[in-house]
This record gives C-alpha cells, sequence and structure tokens, in this order.
C-alpha cells in the first residue's frame, strides 16, 4: 500500500499518482491549478471543533489522534475507498499544516495503512 503525504505548498509531481486533498479549508494562496487534485475530501477532515482544539500544538497531538480516530470510525466507506486506490497505486495525502510531524495526515495515513484501531470497552 502507497499512501504518502505532501504540503499543498509543494509542487505537484506525477510520481504522486492520486492527489487527495484532505482538508476542510482551501489552502491560502493555492490555485486549483497548482494543486492538481483529483479530490478534495473534506468530510474526511477533522471537525472545525477538534481542529480549533487542536490549534496545532505538538502537546496536544495524542489527544487529537484519539479524537480523530473516533471521528473517522464514522467514515468507514470513504477510508475503504482511498484504501483500495492506495492498494491500486500511489496515494498522496494532501495538506496545508506546516508541521509535518503532528497534523491530521499523519492519522489519515497511519489509519489507511493500519486500519482503525480497536475501540476500547470500559466495563
Amino acid at each position: 500500500m502507497d499512501v504518502r503525504l505532501k504540503r499543498a505548498y509543494d509542487a505537484a509531481s506525477p510520481s504522486d499518482g492520486y492527489r487527495v486533498l484532505i482538508d476542510r479549508l482551501w489552502p491560502r494562496g493555492v490555485s486549483k491549478q497548482k494543486a492538481k487534485l483529483d479530490e478534495w475530501e473534506k468530510e474526511l477532515a477533522p471537525s472545525t471543533e477538534l481542529r480549533e482544539w487542536f490549534g496545532h500544538e505538538p502537546s496536544r497531538f495524542t489527544e487529537f489522534r484519539r479524537r480523530y480516530i473516533a471521528e473517522l470510525r464514522h467514515a468507514r466507506p470513504r477510508l475503504t475507498e482511498l484504501r483500495r486506490r492506495a492498494r491500486t497505486g500511489t496515494l498522496t495525502l494532501v495538506y496545508s499544516a506546516h508541521d509535518s510531524e503532528h497534523n491530521d495526515a499523519v492519522v489519515l495515513a497511519e489509519v489507511l495503512r493500519r486500519g482503525l484501531p480497536r475501540s476500547k470497552t470500559r466495563s
């Protein structure tokens, strides 16, 4: 499975394969022509509430990851489709965050590669 990550501000490349913007908001200063996207998956982006709470604070990333995965559980059909694309060719998740280690694309790529983690049940 070939899932890659790339900032929206970096030049598109033929090796990117199928390019999907996964942010809820369009990246500032990037034209649709320059973005060269195949798809824009706003619905897979973190909710506005979660995005605003996270505020790209690395210290909140572990909790952000947990909450975002919980949100992704409601998007199984879309995840299945993206996973299918990654099995048949390169899938590049395009994002606009400056931090390349603490963002929603990192979490989404992990979910696509490994699947959704099992829910922890409390007794």
